[in-house]
């Protein structure tokens, strides 16, 4: 599998969880109705969620991670 599939797949893993729990919380929780519930859940995912990236580094594919709940950037081997 090429790295950058593999990159856009972590994402969707690492989004789609998130995504799920805060869109049942916002819609259980709060007040808000129709479109603002899934784009409130939308919003805090994107913040929440890990970013995956495939990199040329040193002549070779390599796939990072950046997450707001660890400091600096892992390489995900």
């Amino acid at each position: 599998m090429n790295r950058k599939l593999k990159a856009i797949l972590y994402n969707f893993l690492g989004f789609a969880p998130f995504f799920l729990l805060t869109y049942f919380l916002v819609m259980e929780f709060t007040g808000l109705e129709g479109l603002f519930i899934p784009l409130t859940a939308f919003v805090v995912s994107t913040i929440l969620a890990p970013k995956f990236q495939a990199v040329k580094y040193h002549g070779e594919e390599k796939i990072f991670m950046k997450w707001i709940f660890i400091k600096g950037i892992k390489e995900i081997k």
